[in-house]
């Protein structure tokens, strides 16, 4: 009698374990279940920040995205990173460019602030 009294009590925690994990994991996906301010204020303290990513990667990625970007020409503009923080300098032919280009490198995973030091040359100009 003791053993299939402990086996009730055994399967309601599984069972309770089981069903708080769906219904975690049902909110987490719809971000149902929580009243209106506190769902936008837990997803905020509850999704972990971007992890570090190593500055060589940080840099190729920022680079690869800003060879992709649709009417930025690229080819003047040299990338390093540091800790999240990157940094643009070189050139580019128009001045729309320059605000292009960092939007581009913000826009990329784990850039956590962009330093843009781009300048204006049209390709008659002399200089570097």
């Amino acid at each position: 009698m003791r053993r299939d009294r402990a086996s009730r009590i055994i399967g309601a925690i599984a069972a309770a374990v089981i069903a708080t994990g769906a219904a975690t994991c049902a909110n987490a996906q719809t971000g149902g279940g929580m009243p209106n301010g506190a769902s936008a204020q837990s997803q905020s303290i509850s999704a972990s920040p971007p992890r570090n990513r190593p500055d060589s990667e940080l840099a190729r990625d920022v680079r690869r995205a800003l060879s992709r970007a649709p009417n930025l020409h690229s080819t003047g503009i040299h990338v390093q990173a540091r800790h999240g923080v990157v940094t643009l300098t070189g050139w580019v032919p128009q001045r729309q460019q320059v605000q292009r280009a960092g939007s581009v490198a913000r826009s990329v995973r784990g850039v956590r602030r962009v330093n843009n030091h781009l300048n204006v040359r049209t390709r008659g100009a002399s200089g570097h």
